[in-house]
């Protein structure tokens, strides 16, 4: 397998000021047919990022969802 995908919800966003987020997420759960698929392989999973690139500040919206890629970084040395 070279990548995997996974579909996540934005639970919550917290907003620190100064360019500083938390983003909360977790694996979708079986609401429409596309995220049934998507929670029989991966039915748990969570998400913590803290985000501090002044133009990432608004990509997150609570509610929405997003699919993320896995990919394994091949070793360059």
């Amino acid at each position: 397998m070279k990548k995997l995908l996974a579909k996540f919800k934005v639970g919550s966003v917290t907003n620190f000021g100064n360019n500083n987020l938390e983003a909360n997420l977790s694996a979708v759960t079986n609401t429409s047919e596309e995220n049934k698929s998507f929670s029989i392989y991966t039915p748990s999973a969570s998400v913590k990022m803290h985000i501090t690139n002044p133009e990432a500040i608004d990509f997150f919206e609570p509610g929405a969802e997003y699919i993320c890629e896995f990919k394994k970084v091949e070793d360059n040395n």
